[in-house]
């Protein structure tokens, strides 16, 4: 049938087409019920943690058909726990805790919304310039020996600040809050249960 022939070939199976099934790895059973899915030519996909168990190569190839199909203009949803692998794919977001939407929103969005981005600021000098940024309003937490963690003040502000002071600056990075980070201050209060901390 020539329809299963572009099936198996979009996900990368023909030369596997006449082997058994019981001899495919995980990453195959995966690509072939894929293949089964896409038979039919459906308009909406759901992929329920279609990454577990795959090898590096086998999520990306995942992630590339997860965008392939959507920019054919077919809605694909996907169910999963892999925060760090939902930034990398989703465009648009819906969560739900305890049965009830806590949100509909784009992925960036969702990001931009939530506190936590801040800056990772190294110095020789960590005990002066943290008496001068707290000064300028800035919250200082060290993080180790010579990386201070920002919270307030931008880059531009630090700099300029430790300059007049006469610190010197090692590194001033910009760090992004992750949409994990983004997901655990959404949902804090439909979780259900929390375990101790380690």
């Amino acid at each position: 049938d020539r329809r299963a022939e572009e099936v198996l070939a979009r996900v990368g199976l023909t030369e596997v087409a006449a082997r058994r099934v019981g001899g495919f790895s995980l990453g195959m059973r995966q690509r072939l019920g894929i293949a089964t899915a896409l038979l039919g030519d459906p308009g909406i996909l759901l992929f329920d943690e279609p990454v577990n168990g795959l090898d590096p190569e086998g999520i990306r190839w995942i992630r590339d058909l997860m965008k392939g199909l959507a920019a054919e203009g077919r809605t694909v949803f996907v169910s999963s726990h892999l925060m760090s692998e939902m930034e990398n794919t989703a465009d648009h977001l819906v969560v739900i805790g305890k049965g009830r939407l806590i949100a509909d929103i784009s992925t960036r969005e969702l990001i931009a919304r939530s506190a936590g981005g801040f800056l990772k600021v190294r110095t020789d000098e960590p005990g002066a310039l943290i008496t001068l940024l707290a000064e300028a309003g800035a919250q200082v937490t060290p993080e180790d020996a010579d990386t201070l963690r920002v919270v307030g003040l931008g880059g531009d502000a630090v700099a300029r600040l430790a300059h007049r002071a006469g610190i010197l600056l090692l590194e001033v990075a910009q760090q992004a809050t992750s949409l994990e980070d983004a997901y655990l201050q959404l949902t804090d209060a439909a979780v259900e249960y929390r375990g101790a901390k380690p």
